[in-house]
This record gives C-alpha cells, structure tokens and sequence, in this order.
C-alpha cells in the first residue's frame, strides 16, 4: 500500500518515517570539525564536557557490536576516523519524552519515555553512503527482556514497537531505553550496533534554529490547532519550533487523515532540505554557527561514548566530508496493515532483507542498469564517484528549487 501526502518526496527516497535527527546527525558531526580547527583547545574541553555528561556506556545490556573499534594512531593534525574501513551501524531515536521544555512543545500529555521514531543509520565503509532504515514505532513485533543497570529485567511481550523504548525506559535513562530498543532489533533482524543517539524535542528545534531554519516548499494551507501549526503555502523557511510542528503534527486541515504513517512524506521533505541546506552552509569554516549546533546537541541527546567523544567525531564527521546529498537515502521497513481494526502495522516477509543488506554494507537500494527505465516512483540507488566534486545548494538554491 502507498501513502499519499501532501508534500513532495525527496530525491532518491522512498516512504520512510523520519525523524528530524537523522540528516542533522551528519551536520552535528560535521560542526564539530570545522569547530575545533577554528576555536581550538579551550572550546574543545567545554563541549567535551557538555558531551560526556550525557554519555552513558550500554554494552553490558546488549549485543556487541560486529568488531571493535580501530585507532591506526595517525602521526598528524587531522582528523583521523578511529573507525576507518569498517561501516557503522548507529541507532538514532527522537523521544517524546514530555518532561520541561519538551512538555511544553509536545504538551505534557503523557508520562514515562517514549521513542516518537526510530531509525538505524548505516555509514558505508568506504564513507560514500549514508543510509537510514526507520522503523514505523506502530509495528506490531515481539520485545525483546531488557535488562537495567541495577540487574533487573523487564519482560517483553507483543507490542508496537516504540514499547521497546518505554520498557527500558521505566526508570527514567534514555540509555537504558535505547539498549531495550537496540536489543529488540537484534533480536528481530540479527544486525548488531556500534553507537547510539536519542534526542528530544527542544533539541530538534535549537539545531534547526542554529541553522537559521529549514526551507521548506508548503503545498497547500496547514493548520493544526493541537500542534500549534499554521502555514500558509508557497516557499518560507521554518524556524525551529515550526520544523518540530511541521514535522509531528497528525490531525488538522492539509495533514491527511492523522495516522502515524502520513506524516512519512512530509517529514522526508523536511529532513532532505534541511541536510541540503546545513552541508551548503559549509559548517566546516563557520564558527559561529559550528558553535551554536554543538550546543544544541550536546544539551538534548544521549549519546554512546565514543559518540560522546568529540575526537571521534571530528574524525568521523572529516573522512565523511565529501559526501554528497545524492548519495543519502532513506528507506522504511517494508510493511502492511494486518486487516485488522488495530491501526497497527506488520512486517513484510522481505524485512529481513533490508537488514541484511545493511549487515553486509551493500545499498539498501539495489543498483539499477543505466539503460534501464525505472517504473514512476521507484527508487534508484545513487551513483557513487569519487572523483567529482560533492553536491552543495544554498538556502536561495533549495527555496528556487521549490518554485520549480
């Protein structure tokens, strides 16, 4: 089954449920280069600081990861990928969490932590593609025990996936609920990770916001009394606080007709320009702005510690910096409604694949023949060459774009 939205899909994707975390990652990390090359040490041990604090170590609660980690001990300057020739598979979750400001964006409806979306971020190993495969938080899958930092073990059972999140998180530590998540994919599809990532609310709107807004094309007039959105249509750019509205919203006039799933395409829209537009801004010379998105991270996400460590960013996010805007893709578990009354939605038999095409490092996408003609709204995996210079689009570019 396809799901229409209102907004137009982004280059080189199919119907994925996104969050906004997934393209900032790539800008976060590419920030904090450009960061300490410009500022230099002091700046280098606060962020360090604001980083760490956040960190927290879940390997005793899960599977490792495929291998470990490689430091080649690199006798210069630059920034060296500790990871280098081994890809990466990072789980990023956007909780919902409604505690502080996050209740006063999300509106404090609920308690507990919950994941708002899931998504596995792959990194090639040559570091030519980055690829996100998200998991609708509606999948109807078994979950997995998860156990806690004191010894104790909460027991799974069948649920919607974003379950996961809030079993291990019933004491409130993010960390805790992202190694009952991680676990639970493990335990579904086999893939094994070697970082995580969540964030929150008010963290999506000050990385937005750090970027000076998202540019967006708005098709059609969209309001949402509950979300507090009102858009008129035609080209503008969002401000942080809109980006996160636009974004969440389910119910109201231009959003369809409010499940989870229809919200694919708008958020897809979102996330391709607002990649497009933080790699244009050259964040690897900018200060200022380098400044401003490392702290919007590092006060609003939980992180593993090596993602915690901003020398295994910097040398991440530099062997990543000619990629291009072509080559990230996004793809969702392919899935159908179970032709009940549910609203919940299962796994197709061709799921696994996905995963497993992520385990081996090949595209998510397969590759088709160039003489081929490729059926409307088909997915086609992004040529890779290296000797070219990597896409890069203004604000002005991408808001032209939308005219178009």
């Amino acid at each position: 089954m396809t799901v229409q939205a209102s907004a137009r899909r982004p280059r080189h994707a199919t119907s994925a449920l996104s969050h906004p975390v997934l393209r900032t990652f790539m800008a976060v990390t590419a920030a904090a280069v450009g960061f300490s090359l410009v500022l230099g040490g002091a700046y280098y041990y606060q962020f360090q600081s604001l980083l760490t604090a956040n960190s927290r170590d879940i390997s005793s609660l899960v599977r490792p990861p495929a291998g470990p980690t490689t430091d080649p001990s690199p006798t210069d300057d630059t920034p060296h990928d500790p990871a280098a020739g081994r890809a990466l598979n990072v789980l990023l979750i956007g909780s919902d969490i409604r505690d502080g400001e996050n209740g006063k964006l999300g509106g404090r409806i609920a308690e507990g932590m919950r994941s708002d979306t899931t998504l596995v971020m792959h990194i090639s190993a040559d570091r030519t593609r980055v690829e996100f495969l998200s998991i609708p938080r509606d999948s109807r899958v078994r979950i997995s025990d998860c156990k806690m930092f004191d010894g104790s073990t909460v027991k799974g059972w069948t649920a919607k996936f974003n379950t996961a999140f809030a079993n291990g998180g019933k004491n409130g530590d993010p960390a805790e609920g992202a190694a009952c998540t991680m676990q639970t994919i493990t335990d579904l599809t086999g893939l094994t990770f070697d970082h995580y990532a969540v964030i929150d609310f008010a963290g999506f709107r000050d990385m937005v916001d750090a970027v000076g807004g998202v540019p967006m094309c708005i098709e059609k007039k969209v309001s949402s009394r509950k979300a507090k959105l009102d858009l008129k249509p035609g080209p503008q750019v969002l401000n942080g606080k809109e980006a996160l509205a636009w974004a969440r919203a389910r119910t109201g006039t231009g959003l369809g007709d409010g499940t989870d799933l229809m919200r694919i395409s708008r958020q897809q829209e979102l996330l391709d320009n607002l990649a497009r537009k933080a790699l244009g801004l050259n964040l690897l010379t900018d200060a200022g702005a380098a400044t401003m998105l490392i702290r919007a991270a590092a006060d609003s996400m939980t992180l593993d510690p090596d993602l915690a460590s901003v020398s295994y960013l910097l040398g991440l996010a530099y062997s990543m910096r000619n990629i291009d805007t072509d080559n990230i893709v996004f793809e969702t578990v392919p899935w159908q409604y179970p032709g009940d009354k549910s609203g919940d939605v299962v796994w197709k038999d061709s799921a696994l694949n996905k995963f497993k095409r992520l385990a081996k490092d090949k595209p998510l996408v397969k590759a088709q023949a160039v003489s081929a003609s490729p059926s409307p709204g088909a997915s086609i995996a992004p040529t890779v060459d290296p000797t070219a210079e990597p896409k890069r689009e203004t604000e002005q570019d991408i808001l032209a774009d939308c005219k178009a």
